[in-house]
């Protein structure tokens, strides 16, 4: 007996078998009743398999696919919610883990073609964020110091207060982004385009932001103290001052407006200059 029931266990734990050894019974089932049909009458026993096997497949094609979708579609709803949570229960968690933990999470909801995503005191110190995509998402006050963000996608998105420092930008798109009071000390912005960004108050010093574009952005009360604005383009900016200019570390090949061109040319020619 008890070997018995330790077959049956076997068995039920495998269900590729068990679905196997019940199709086997179920058929022996279904042609022993039929057996009759098939010698004394079968051509209309044939005619009635035509009809329901055109039946069956009426419902694989409808039912059955409808179904699946909705399975499909219900688990990719799930997981996308599984990983939204997952962030707001690491949310002002401030440890490695949280980061690399918050960094899987975005990736894979980028895969789902999930790109605003509440970031808000989010800690992504130090991770991977290159090439992925944030547009119009809310980083308000998160901290991504030393975070490497190369090629990231950050058009429209919250970051005002968030903490780049030291952060890797290069080539990155924060066009129209919020970034009012945003730290970028020491940050890498190489060929980082601004441009309509609002960057009032932001902080620049030491930045590296050798051919970033900022045309169009504001920049009231921002802070470039040795910055490096090399071939950066300052075209049709908002708030810029000869007194913020005056402490960045170079502007030689930078773009500005005619008129402001002119007063860098007479007032900084230091900085101009190779």
């Amino acid at each position: 007996m008890g070997k018995i029931r330790r077959v049956f266990e076997s068995i039920i734990e495998k269900p590729i078998l068990t679905s196997f050894l019940v199709f086997l019974l179920l058929t022996l089932l279904v042609i022993g009743l039929s057996l009759r049909f098939y010698i004394h009458d079968f051509e209309e026993f044939y005619l009635n398999v035509l009809a329901e096997a055109h039946g069956m497949l009426f419902d694989i094609l409808v039912i059955g696919i409808l179904i699946f979708w909705l399975n499909k579609s219900g688990e990719k709803r799930l997981r996308i919610r599984t990983y939204k949570d997952e962030i707001d229960d690491f949310r002002l968690w401030e440890s490695d883990e949280a980061a690399f933990r918050n960094v899987g999470n975005i990736k894979r909801l980028n895969r789902h073609h999930i790109y605003n995503i509440n970031l808000v005191n989010c800690y992504l110190a130090r991770t991977n964020l290159n090439y992925v995509i944030l547009k119009r998402s809310n980083l308000n006050s998160a901290n991504l110091n030393g975070a490497n963000l190369i090629e990231a996608n950050l058009e429209e998105a919250r970051l005002n207060q968030t903490n780049l420092e030291a952060a890797t930008l290069n080539q990155s798109k924060l066009n129209s982004a919020y970034a009012s009071g945003a730290k970028f000390t020491d940050a890498f912005l190489i060929k980082a385009s601004l441009t309509n960004a609002f960057l009032i108050k932001a902080d620049f010093r030491s930045a590296f932001m050798m051919e970033a574009d900022l045309k169009g952005a504001y920049l009231t009360g921002a802070d470039f103290t040795d910055a490096n604005l090399y071939r950066a383009d300052l075209r049709n900016t908002t708030g810029i001052t000869l007194e913020q200019l005056r402490k960045v570390k170079t502007l030689y090949l930078a773009k500005f407006d005619e008129d402001m061109q002119e007063l860098v040319n007479r007032e900084c020619p230091d900085l101009v200059r190779q």
